[in-house]
């Protein structure tokens, strides 16, 4: 098993360093021609020990994500239908001229971190745990502006690095309205459309981007149309893109302000999160006793939804914390 283990990680290892200590050249001989034979015999076998950039570790399931986004993912008709196009497009093309840059908005709780979740495990079959998939955030990674210099060249370095040990690397960057302005440009190179920067293409990565900025417009949008008696299902994303946009790349407390990834057209959608109604907070709940092994209960469900804050103040429409407190706050309720 240790000599199974051993071979695993160098099929896996794109690169060897250091150097071997001299051997007979008879022992060399035998070993080789030992590890030829284990090798031509077992070498799909051996993938399968250690994750590994193959279609064993990482094969895009759009069944999995298009029912995860029908089944999981709760009053997000416009961010479910704009992820499966864009990444089933970006995954089922073999030669995309750029990487897939996806910027995902709206206020917390909304579901831009599970839908990014979800993306990763359609692809990785480690999902988030992946070797591959990367998560960044603002306030753990990027913590001090006077150090930005520094953070420019470390994750210049991070990203070259991870994607030439695995082009089909996954980049998440969370907290994008608390990353300091200027730091995101410094990976606009890789985001371009280039075959190869110093032999390296980044033309297979994915790029996520999590924002609460715009989160008001959006809120706005959804406002309206409740406002006008016309349904939410209505709302599309060409109402909301282009202000969109616009709010994030002129918000001086963005991540994205004035910033040639939007300057140069490098995001392929900015996706919105609507604002959750009081039915979608009583589905998250009842996914959440069913996550916890419970049999859902709507009449439990329903009294701690009606104890969260919702507005307008009157009529209770929109949930100001979505489902993002659902996991504890059930936890008193049951």
């Amino acid at each position: 098993m240790r000599l199974t283990w051993s071979l695993a990680l160098l099929l896996c290892s794109s690169t060897m360093s250091g150097a071997l200590e001299p051997i007979s050249t008879g022992i060399a001989m035998g070993i080789a021609a030992a590890v030829t034979g284990f090798l031509a015999r077992y070498q799909n076998v051996l993938y399968y020990f250690q994750e590994c950039c193959r279609p064993e570790w990482m094969s895009y399931n759009k069944t999995g994500l298009e029912e995860d986004l029908r089944t999981k993912l709760f009053g997000q008709h416009v961010a479910a239908r704009v992820i499966l196009k864009a990444v089933t497009g970006f995954m089922n093309n073999k030669n995309p001229r750029k990487p897939l840059v996806l910027s995902l908005h709206g206020w917390t709780g909304t579901g831009k971190n599970y839908v990014s979740q979800l993306i990763a495990e359609s692809i990785y079959r480690k999902g988030m745990t992946s070797g591959f998939v990367h998560l960044f955030t603002a306030t753990a990674h990027f913590p001090h502006e006077m150090h930005l210099e520094l953070y420019k060249s470390q994750l210049q370095q991070w990203i070259k690095g991870n994607v030439t040990n695995c082009p089909r690397s996954m980049f998440i960057f969370d907290e994008m309205d608390k990353m300091h302005p200027g730091l995101i440009d410094s990976i606009k190179p890789y985001l371009d459309f280039y075959d190869n920067l110093d032999g390296v293409t980044y033309r297979q990565a994915i790029f996520i981007f999590l924002s609460n900025a715009g989160g008001e417009n959006i809120v706005q949008v959804a406002l309206d149309f409740w406002t006008a008696g016309r349904e939410r299902e209505e709302i599309e994303l060409k109402h909301l893109e282009t202000a969109l946009s616009l709010s994030v790349f002129n918000n001086k407390n963005s991540g994205f302000w004035h910033t040639s990834l939007i300057d140069k057209n490098l995001v392929d959608f900015f996706v919105p999160f609507l604002p959750l109604e009081y039915k979608h907070v009583v589905q998250c709940g009842l996914a959440e006793m069913a996550a916890k092994g419970l049999t859902p209960d709507e009449e439990v469900v329903d009294r701690m939804a009606r104890d969260l804050s919702f507005f307008p103040k009157e009529e209770r429409v929109f949930s100001r914390q979505g489902c993002k407190i659902i996991s504890s706050r059930l936890d008193f309720y049951i």
